[in-house]
């Protein structure tokens, strides 16, 4: 199937799934990864109905932002320091903020075009040494340290878990769905929890049946990734 077919294919998926679990399937942000993906399969992508697209890589972010005319793009790999001042115009959602000095560099560079920057905590469910993310156990420390920043507004909360099985994933899920409804109690002033970003091709209606709000989907709409591009960025 080409972009477009996968795009209606995936969105058929998520209206099925939801239905299942009672839930309304326009409360589902669908997030197209397009990172690796040419300039042409994000357009296609665009046309059949695929409006935020997400990117992990600056450099690579960078030489597509302008040549999609509409979009909205979230920023969802690991986020170096030195490449916030690159993106902070550009994206609307950070979804990997796990560390304090980044934290303190986005509200820096937020601050200097007078902008609140919406970022998501990514929690490193499985505690793998492999992966970003902070530990279920620290984030309410985490969270009270984050109050510090004005030009930061936490939105919710983002994983990826182990791919260790589907019923391994959906108790990871379920975790990060306790985890979401605990810190949406935290009255702390540039809290706005919103949205659980966990899902992607081969699991997101998991995700979904367990509460997920936003998802990643990247081959299962472009096709594969292009391992070697990736490895070059």
């Amino acid at each position: 199937m080409g972009v477009a077919e996968n795009v209606y294919y995936i969105k058929n998926r998520i209206k099925e799934v939801c239905e299942r679990c009672g839930r309304n399937h326009d409360e589902i942000i669908l997030v197209g990864v397009s990172k690796t993906h040419p300039v042409e399969k994000l357009i296609e992508a665009k046309s059949a109905g695929i409006d935020i697209f997400g990117e992990s890589k600056a450099q690579e972010f960078l030489t597509k932002y302008e040549k999609i005319e509409g979009a909205k793009w979230h920023f969802i790999g690991h986020l170096q320091k030195n490449k916030v001042k690159y993106i902070i115009d550009k994206v609307d959602l950070i979804h990997s903020l796990d560390d304090l000095e980044l934290a303190g560099e986005i509200n820096k560079r937020a601050q200097k075009i007078s902008r609140v920057m919406d970022v998501l905590i990514q929690i490193n469910i499985g505690k793998e040494q492999t992966k970003y993310g902070i530990y279920e156990e620290d984030l309410f420390e985490f969270a009270e340290r984050l109050t510090q920043f004005n030009n930061i507004k936490i939105k919710g909360l983002m994983c990826i878990p182990p791919d260790e099985g589907d019923d391994k994933t959906r108790q990871y899920f379920k975790r990060m769905k306790m985890l979401f409804d605990e810190i949406k109690k935290l009255n702390y002033r540039n809290f706005d929890i919103k949205y659980l970003s966990m899902g992607m091709t081969h699991d997101f209606e998991i995700a979904i049946e367990e509460g997920a709000n936003i998802i990643r989907v990247g081959t299962g709409i472009f096709g594969e990734r292009d391992y070697t591009k990736e490895e070059k960025k």
